[in-house]
């Protein structure tokens, strides 16, 4: 948003909002379900992926999605 740029946030049923500012981010880039401004990070994440690195999702540990071609 711009400095004077008013919005209106509305809610059918009880919600949480989070605003956070700062700076413009620089561009993203992405890859599935990984983001960042920085190719190599992707590739990591998606080596660290492959090698089931990343911490299991409690109640399912047993199903693993591949990282997709």
């Amino acid at each position: 948003l711009g400095g004077n740029e008013r919005i209106t946030v509305v809610a059918n049923s009880h919600a949480r909002i989070a605003l956070i500012g700062g700076e413009r981010m620089s561009p993203r880039l992405m890859y599935w379900n990984f983001a960042s401004t920085n190719k190599e990070r992707i590739e990591k994440a998606k080596q660290d992926w492959r090698e089931q690195k990343f911490e299991k999702v409690p109640d399912d540990e047993s199903e693993f999605i591949p990282l997709p071609d």
